[in-house]
């Protein structure tokens, strides 16, 4: 029997292949992926300025603990990103509500820059993260969540942290409560005396 031949008589006979294939092809078998805690984000991007949750923890500096505000500079601040990439994943926003390079002075650039640094020292001295990601997205198109407002990210990376959960499952196993982490930070900011800004304009 030619080979063709032979597989498709196999797969008449095969109830695992017919079975696959009826899978693969039914709609009504589609499998739901439960994420609730994923509608606290939904809902910060309704609310405050504009639907700009950085602009609502930018005006609640009593609620930073609650807000997972690490820092406060001058023009910008620091925050622990409550979706992360991996722990520790943070963002550095500017105060003002800005979706464009262009739109920040120079002040607020180097404030940020010097924050993106002191927090980098701070992840790598806190929670021993041995690389980092550090950018940010401008727009929708390039993968902003919030292009209204611009904001830098710094992900730690470790060694292996691309594990076999993460090609096979597509899932990452963040090992540790953002509560219990944003404690850590800043208990270490503390005792690193960060972050280490110019002093005051007079």
């Amino acid at each position: 029997m030619p080979a063709m031949g032979w597989v498709a008589f196999n797969r008449r006979r095969c109830y695992i292949c017919r079975d696959m294939a009826e899978e693969s092809s039914s709609t009504e078998r589609s499998q739901n992926i439960w994420a609730p805690w994923r509608i606290r984000y939904i809902e910060e991007l309704a609310a405050g300025a504009d639907g700009c949750f950085l602009c609502k923890y930018r005006d609640e500096p009593d609620d930073d603990e609650k807000n997972l505000v690490i820092w406060r500079g001058r023009r910008s601040f620091v925050v622990l990103n409550r979706f992360p990439y991996t722990g520790g994943h943070s963002m550095v926003a500017p105060y003002d509500h800005v979706g464009e390079m262009a739109g920040l002075d120079n002040e607020t650039i180097t404030e940020m820059i010097l924050l993106l640094r002191d927090l980098q020292h701070l992840l790598a001295s806190s929670i021993r993260a041995e690389g980092f990601n550090i950018g940010m997205n401008i727009g929708r198109c390039a993968g902003a969540g919030l292009p209204g407002h611009l904001h830098m990210h710094i992900v730690p990376r470790w060694g292996g942290d691309t594990n076999f959960m993460a090609v096979f499952g597509s899932v990452r196993v963040i090992p540790q409560s953002l509560k219990n982490l944003y404690a850590q930070l800043r208990k270490a900011s503390d005792e690193l005396q960060l972050p280490k800004l110019p002093p005051k304009e007079q």
